[in-house]
């Protein structure tokens, strides 16, 4: 019989192949659901920035975007006060979402709610290091699969020096130090500098 840990994990995982938005993985022919991969690579960076990660935020990482396509960011005004108030409604959704899968799976109320609480990033700040570490994991999962096309699409390079710079506030040292080695074309990597320069 699988545990609830692994009978949460794997709702997870069956929610997230529902995403219609299909990515090709590097050196391979086959398509696999965006948001699979995400949260593939996300609980990849969690194993090596925390190989003793408890289980809780192992959930909580691989389901920091639970059916995030289902809220596109053209649900909201495309203004920064639009872009904000997406990300929480996000975070609250996903965190709930999530919570409910937790308690259907055997979890008790108090971590299905720690679970979500780390979603929703509230301890973010205050000292909670799982939370500190999924923030680091979601910086990471950006600079290394999301930043080269985001760059690609955002002619404005003080924006995005402006962008790096608050991704890197957001990561502690341990963080840091897996960005810095980190593979990286060329002009990523000289936007990086001129982000840690500035």
């Amino acid at each position: 019989m699988p545990s609830p840990y692994e009978t949460a994990l794997a709702a997870i995982d069956a929610a997230h192949s529902e995403d219609p938005t299909m990515t090709e993985l590097p050196g391979e022919t086959d398509q696999i659901p965006y948001e699979l991969h995400y949260a593939q690579k996300s609980t990849s960076y969690l194993v090596q920035l925390n190989p003793n990660a408890s289980e809780t935020l192992r959930l909580a990482v691989r389901a920091q975007h639970f059916r995030r396509w289902e809220v596109p960011r053209s649900s909201y005004p495309m203004t920064r006060i639009g872009y904000h108030a997406w990300r929480t409604y996000l975070k609250k959704r996903q965190g709930e979402l999530v919570s409910t899968i937790c308690i259907e799976s055997g979890l008790s109320p108090e971590i299905s709610e720690k679970v979500a609480s780390l979603i929703r990033k509230e301890g973010l700040g205050k000292g909670d290091a799982e939370a500190q570490t999924l923030e680091d994991v979601a910086c990471l999962v950006f600079l290394d699969d999301q930043f080269e096309g985001f760059e690609k699409g955002l002619k404005d390079e003080d924006k995005i020096i402006a962008i790096l710079q608050k991704t890197w506030k957001k990561m502690s040292d341990q963080g840091h130090q897996f960005a810095l080695g980190m593979e990286m074309g060329d002009r990523q990597k000289a936007l990086v500098g001129k982000a840690l320069a500035g």
